[in-house]
């Protein structure tokens, strides 16, 4: 069957494997992200997916606080072992997490957290900017498809790009991570607070201000 190329580069991206080892992957488990994760730890290929099963129930609960209290951000960043989250490197990673959500305001760790009812509204408001717009009726599933995964870019920490090092997805950082640290390091869960959110107030480019405090 097709492989899914969108597929191939998100199991990439959680497992580290090569784009190969993956593409066979997704064709022997009909482009299942998660059967194919467990065909790659099977086959013992990808540094990540072979830690992808291993139990993280230790880690950190890493705290950033923006210049002058405006933004504040909590999240949970789990490893395998208490030596491990006692590290320098661990807690950076942690540390670079919560800067991130502080800057990039993202609403879920992963797209497997969106609501489906969300996604759903969603590609109803794209379908009518695609037919407002003038596209063809058959393309306009095709686009909508495509603008969904924006909206997966946009919203899902996983996905966003690292303000650090905008090359990398915060899912490649975490893989990354992974293979140096040698535990399974997993992100579960973060809140982000933001002095007078849902009050009428002017708006800022945090992203340039959250960077502004790293070049210091």
């Amino acid at each position: 069957m097709a492989v899914d190329a969108k597929a191939v580069k998100e199991l990439r991206e959680r497992t580290g494997a090569g784009m190969l080892d993956c593409k066979k992957a997704l064709e022997e488990t009909n482009n299942d992200i998660t059967k194919a994760i467990e065909f790659l730890r099977e086959k013992g290929l990808g540094a990540a997916a072979n830690k992808a099963g291993r139990i993280a129930t230790e880690g950190v609960v890493q705290s950033y606080i923006h210049a002058g209290g405006r933004i504040g951000v909590l999240v949970e960043v789990n490893c395998e072992t208490d030596f491990v989250a006692l590290t320098d490197q661990f807690k950076e990673f942690a540390r670079d997490i919560a800067m991130h959500i502080a800057a990039s305001n993202p609403r879920y760790v992963s797209r497997e957290e969106v609501p489906q009812a969300d996604i759903e509204k969603e590609k109803e408001i794209l379908k009518a900017q695609a037919l407002n717009e003038g596209k063809p009726e058959k393309i306009v599933e095709k686009m909508v498809e495509g603008r969904i995964g924006k909206y997966y870019e946009e919203f899902c920490l996983m996905e966003q790009s690292f303000i650090k090092d905008p090359d990398k997805t915060i899912s490649q950082l975490l893989n990354e991570k992974i293979s140096t640290i040698g535990e399974n390091i997993s992100i579960r869960r973060f809140v982000r607070y933001e002095l007078g959110e849902g009050l009428e107030k002017k708006v800022d480019n945090f992203v340039e201000e959250v960077m502004s405090q790293v070049n210091q």
